[in-house]
């Protein structure tokens, strides 16, 4: 009972593997919020301008 209350000796731990790049971005909620609302606004106001270029002039 020498060894009574007392764990044994931990193995070394290795440094954390590298997290890919488009795992570290999906895994944060408030870049895919803003990416969630940025993308369709900016495509909704491009497609907008786009039509309003393709209106003819009234006389």
């Amino acid at each position: 009972m020498a060894n009574a209350g007392q764990q044994p000796p931990h193995e070394p731990v290795a440094p954390p593997a590298h997290i890919p790049a488009m795992q570290r971005a999906l895994d944060n909620p408030f870049l895919l919020l803003f990416l969630g609302v940025t993308i369709p606004t900016v495509f909704y106001i491009l497609w907008g301008l786009i039509e309003l270029t393709q209106m003819p002039i009234a006389k």
